[in-house]
């Protein structure tokens, strides 16, 4: 097991590596000066010359990339061009918002997953078909149309919930637990439904197995067959599919916070994006990614204790 989890932290490296280069050339090509960014309409070619030459970018872009990676492991990810506030500062400020958003959503459809899961698997019948079909319309829906439905139904014609904005928890625990629904139920929809539909197939898949009648014939109780037997050998596939919206969720984030005025990582690559702000998208995007190596070790090590056979690959 340790063997696998040294493997996997050693792939993650030349992941943060790779996708960090990538966004670094892709935003190197991208239209626009960061320069002329900084001095807005105060642009002369002196002035220019000398801000590329204060901010590096009139030296290769290897060389470029090379002295961003060495600040980047010392914890600097550089300044934004507008604020001239440290990346990491800024960041900082607004993961709280995404993660509360990312962990509630992910919670909720777990827990929702697995239980309406474990109904259509038991009852089976129209049970097992109708959970079928909602699952491939809700994974039809885009977040951002439902979530602009959701305003109009619980902010505007119902005032239940608030249309936009966020409470801090160290404000109001009740505030922020209101200003969190709407977003959060714009998330789950999908993600909800595919674990319902990946939980009924793999428990009817483990019910269908010999080990399940053999421990009927044995005459232990039904509800101790299911919780400990066959939900543990259903939930290895189950894990990786959480996993996997999870790291959906993070980039659904960038449409619920734009939708409902949150002041996440979402909404804060969508204004650098208009503004310019480059050194801001290459920390949020290398923020994001750290994100992803991390939800990916939690699973392996979730996958190695589910499944003792995977400890030995």
């Amino acid at each position: 097991m340790i063997r696998l989890l040294l493997w996997r932290l050693a792939l993650a490296v030349p992941l943060l590596v790779i996708v960090s280069l990538l966004t670094f050339l892709l935003i190197a090509v991208a239209p626009g000066d960061p320069a002329a960014t900084v001095l807005g309409n105060s642009i002369t070619d002196e002035r220019l010359a000398e801000v590329r030459a204060q901010l590096g970018l009139d030296q290769p872009l290897l060389v470029q990339y090379w002295n961003w990676v060495s600040s980047a492991f010392q914890g600097d990810l550089g300044k934004s061009l507008l604020t001239s506030q440290p990346v990491m500062a800024t960041i900082g400020q607004r993961i709280g918002v995404t993660m509360s958003l990312v962990v509630f959503a992910l919670i909720v459809s777990t827990v929702g997953g697995l239980l309406i899961g474990m109904v259509g698997a038991l009852r089976g019948g129209w049970v097992s078909r109708l959970l079928e079909w909602v699952a491939v319309v809700a994974s039809a829906v885009p977040p951002f149309w439902l979530g602009f439905l959701l305003v109009t139904w619980f902010a505007i014609q119902a005032p239940l919930f608030p249309a936009t904005g966020y409470i801090t928890p160290a404000h109001s625990i009740q505030g922020w637990l209101h200003s969190l629904v709407l977003p959060v139920a714009t998330l789950v929809a999908a993600p909800m439904m595919g674990i319902a539909k990946q939980t009924k197939d793999s428990m009817q898949e483990s019910l269908a197995k010999d080990f399940v009648a053999a421990l009927r014939a044995d005459g232990m109780s039904e509800r101790r067959i299911i919780w400990r037997h066959v939900l543990r050998n259903a939930a290895i596939p189950i894990v990786t599919l959480v996993g996997v919206f999870f790291i959906a969720m993070l980039g659904g984030t960038v449409f619920a916070e734009t939708v409902f005025s949150l002041p996440g990582l979402g909404s804060l690559v969508v204004s650098s994006a208009q503004t310019g702000d480059f050194p801001v998208i290459q920390g949020v995007v290398v923020v994001l990614c750290l994100g992803v190596v991390i939800v990916n070790f939690l699973v392996e090590i979730a996958y190695g204790w589910l499944n003792p056979k995977a400890r030995t690959t």
